[in-house]
This record gives C-alpha cells, structure tokens and sequence, in this order.
C-alpha cells in the first residue's frame, strides 16, 4: 500500500498547505526522486516574481546555505530580499533571514524554516509521516502583501491538517481542513479536497478534481480578498515523467468558481515544472504558474488572473 500511495502522490503532484510550507517540505514521494546532496554543504540560489490583473507585483531572490546528509535531513540558514508592489503603487523592499532544519524520526519528516522580516516572526512548519494514510500537520506565517498590508503590518498565519486516503492502484483522495487568522478580527475556515485518478501510470498522466471552500467570518476586514464565502470545483488533467533524471510536469485545468457577492464564473488554471538531475553537484530547477482563480489573499474577484515564475539553482559541494 505505501507503495501505491507513493506513485499516486508522485503522479499528482499535490502539496496540501502550499506557500513557504510547500517549498519548505516535498511530499515524501517526491523527496525520494529529489537529487540531494552528499555530506557536506550545499547553496541555492532562487527567484521568484509573481504579477496580477490589480497590478500588483511581488519579486523575492535569496540565498539558502545548508549543512546536512540530504534533502530531509539539514540544517541551514537562508537570506532574502522581497520586493512589493501593491496595486502599481511603487515598490517597497524587505530584507528576510531565516532558520532552516529538516529531519526525520520514527517515520515522520519534519520541516521547518522560521524567522523575520524585521517587523515580525514568519515563516512555516509541516510534520508529515509516511503511513499509507499520510498525514500532514502545518502552519505557516507571513505578511499580507497589499497596499494595507504593507503599510499596517498586517500578517496573516494559517494552521491545519491533511490527510491521504488511498483506494487502490489507481485512486486516491485528500482532504484538508485548516483555519487561517488574520491580523484584526477576521478568521477563515478552509476545507480542501481531491480526487485523483491515474489515467496512464506508464506515462504519468493523471485526471483530478480538485475543490476548495473558505469562509470568512468578518468580510472585506481591510484591502485583501475576503469575501463570505468562496468556493471553486476545478477539474485538471496532469502529465508527470521522470526520464534521465530530469523531473517534467505539466497541468491544465478548468473548472468553476463562485463567491458570496457573485455567480459562477470560469476558473482556468497551468502549472509547468522542469528540475535537472545533479550535474557535478549543480541542479537547476524552474516553474511557472497561471490561474484565475479569486481565491488568494491579494486578488480581486471578476477577471482576476494571477501569473508565478520561480528559478532556482543548487550546488552541492
């Protein structure tokens, strides 16, 4: 059965809290297929630059130095730099440093990468195990990147728990539920799940359903999106292959969304990934991300559509 839970994750693709969590802790399929480093140090150098529809831009670029045996067991410290600009209203830098550990015990995988921006504590946590059944245990912390946000302060911290449930070979769902606090009186309920069903294991194609639910209990607190309500139903279709070391994937969906203050409209969504094996102890990776989901924290409602590159290189030394 771990085995089956294994391709299937491996095949899907899916990261159930997403942000700094996401990037901070690899499903454990995917951490298996990873190029890690030998004993010794490795630096990784990254960008990422996102841009949406409200004209607002966000860049971050930072190092990550990192003393460990592989790519789930480490100890490191990471420095960034994020530049915002909310709205097109000129743009504003923080400096970010923080602490980095990863570890493994008694079938469990623990991630952590915490620090500040010089005005608060940020960062994120995931405790995963590697049960059939995985289960997942995040939280993470970071400021919300609009005009209010930046000026005010305002943070917003998310918490919750996933867990896999696998049918067979071919099947399996995931179900999330978390609650995400904000500064000021609003908190959001968010419920998640998916359906995964592998359509061609030999070439790595997958069709999935994914749904999610949030509900806000003070609406439209301050400049962020926050509806009463939102949901969105978005089927994709996904191709994952390994070949000569390289990782490629790449997802299309569309699918429905709707809010409290408004009816059904489109969700489109595209996610392309390409990461090299290690070369001489290099290892590049790259991806890019479409959607016009109205579910994020900076988005507005009708004919938003937000776009994410990120870059990144590793060398293992």
């Amino acid at each position: 059965m771990r085995r089956v839970v294994a391709t299937l994750l491996a095949l899907s693709g899916l990261s159930f809290s997403g942000g700094a969590a996401a990037q901070s802790a690899p499903p454990a399929a995917e951490a298996g297929q990873r190029a890690s480093p030998a004993q010794g140090l490795s630096a990784t150098a990254d960008f990422f630059y996102s841009a949406d529809t409200d004209e607002t831009e966000v860049m971050r670029y930072g190092l990550d130095l990192r003393l460990g045996r592989d790519a789930d067991r480490y100890l490191g410290l990471r420095a960034e730099r994020a530049r915002y600009n909310p709205g097109g209203t000129g743009w504003q830098s923080r400096e970010r440093i923080y602490l980095e550990a990863a570890d493994r015990f008694a079938g469990w995988h623990l991630n952590a990468r915490v620090g500040s921006d010089g005005d608060s504590l940020i960062g994120a946590v995931t405790l995963n195990d590697d049960s059939p059944f995985r289960k997942e245990f995040f939280i993470e912390r970071d400021i919300v990147e609009t005009r209010l946000g930046l000026e005010q302060g305002l943070y917003h911290l998310f918490a919750g728990a996933a867990i896999d449930l696998p049918v067979n070979e071919r099947n399996l769902f995931t179900a999330l539920a978390g609650l995400q606090t904000f500064t000021g009186r609003n908190e959001r309920l968010h419920l998640r799940g998916s359906y995964i069903h592998v359509l061609q294991p030999e070439l790595g194609l997958s069709a999935q359903l994914r749904i999610r639910y949030f509900h806000s209990s003070e609406p439209r607190e301050y400049d962020y999106y926050s509806p009463r309500w939102y949901v969105e139903a978005l089927p994709v279709l996904q191709l994952r292959r390994f070949r000569g070391g390289w990782q490629m994937l790449a997802a299309v969906g569309l699918g429905a969304q709707r809010e409290s203050a408004s009816g059904w409209r489109l969700s489109r969504f595209a996610n392309a990934r390409l990461r090299s094996p290690a070369s001489a102890g290099w290892r590049f990776e790259g991806t890019f991300t479409y959607s016009s989901s109205g579910g994020g924290i900076a988005s507005s409602a009708i004919g938003y559509s937000y776009t994410q590159f990120t870059l990144g290189v590793t060398r293992a030394f």
